[in-house]
């Protein structure tokens, strides 16, 4: 079985079983006490519900095949020489910032540099910056970069934006999706300190998947599921009416301006009706920013009842993703020669 770890807790969980279910693959999960679900429409797959904190961990370690995780979770938890490999870095939900959180009352603070500064007359003062945070990695390597040298890194958990009124820290490196909570808690980002801009996304083993083809097959049904239906938001599909004397005729009013002609042009087919001998159904698909521009067009050469819908799945003649994983396989068989 093909297994997939989803998020179990926190931000990432209900719209992940969301996503999921507009991709066509609806999780079926008994109980909320129970870890293990299926996904009727993968048949060989199963699912683990794992804290979204182990996710990473879990894919690398091959106790799940592939994950989805928000991608600063990714960038924390993965070893430098693991095994798990970013397929897809934006699934188009999840959005959040990873910042850093300084008081509002620091009203001479509003950029890194300025921080910078401070930490300085905190050292000369024999004190350092005490910064919170369950993003070590990314804040230090962050902190460093903007030549913040002198801080102490805090490990916390549970709700970091208390921690300077609680007094174990002086500032925090957090997620932040509004900003909201961080105004409440009487804390401000800085113009220019924000670490990461995160979103969900999708990870695998390459080495689990290459194992077994069973396992493989499946997680490019994943993938082509999701990667179709991510580019089906872009797209609308076109139906009118049109008149003329032939659908070579018709097509030619189409191809006319070929920007909205449809992805390879328009498809176009006669309609059988007694009083309707020289009408023609034609289906264009057009970007979704074209609509307008589309609808405009088929109505300029006579188009009548117009209908739009978004298609399910748009689907080219390469899936990205399975390319992707099938590359990190072959590059791992070559390093194993």
């Amino acid at each position: 079985m093909l297994r997939i770890a989803l998020p179990s807790d926190g931000e990432l969980y209900e719209p992940t079983l969301q996503f999921l279910r507009l991709c066509g693959m609806p999780v079926q999960r008994i109980s909320l006490r129970r870890y293990t679900a299926t996904i009727p429409s993968l048949p060989y797959a199963t699912v683990l519900f794992q804290r979204s904190a182990d996710i990473t961990s879990k894919v690398d370690e091959g106790s799940a095949d592939m994950g989805v995780v928000g991608l600063d979770r990714f960038l924390e938890g993965r070893l430098e020489e693991g095994n798990t490999l970013l397929v897809m870095d934006d699934l188009g939900f999840g959005e959040c910032d990873l910042v850093i959180g300084v008081p509002d009352t620091w009203v001479d603070v509003t950029s890194m540099a300025d921080l910078a500064d401070l930490s300085v007359e905190f050292r000369d003062q024999g004190r350092e910056l005490r910064v919170a945070t369950k993003f070590p990695r990314q804040v230090q390597h962050f902190l460093l970069e903007k030549g913040v040298n002198y801080y102490t890194l805090v490990q916390a958990s549970g709700t970091l934006e208390a921690a300077p009124a609680m007094g174990f820290a002086d500032i925090i490196g957090d997620i932040s999706a509004s900003g909201a909570t961080l105004r409440e808690n009487r804390l401000k980002t800085l113009e220019d300190g924000t670490i990461l801009t995160s979103q969900a996304c999708l990870i695998a083993n390459p080495s689990m998947l290459a194992r077994e083809q069973d396992k493989l097959q499946e997680a490019r049904s994943l993938l082509e599921r999701v990667e179709g239906y991510l580019r089906s938001q872009d797209f609308y599909t076109l139906t009118a009416n049109i008149q003329g004397n032939s659908a070579e005729e018709v097509s030619a009013y189409l191809v006319a301006r070929r920007q909205v002609a449809g992805l390879r042009g328009p498809t176009v087919a006669k309609v059988y009706a007694s009083d309707m001998d020289d009408w023609y159904a034609a289906t264009i698909v057009v970007p979704k920013k074209l609509l307008m521009d589309a609808v405009t067009h088929l109505r300029e050469v006579g188009a009548k009842d117009i209908t739009i819908f978004q298609p399910n799945y748009v689907l080219h003649d390469e899936c990205k993703g399975y390319s992707k994983l099938l590359k990190a396989i072959d590059k791992e068989s070559l390093a194993q020669l």
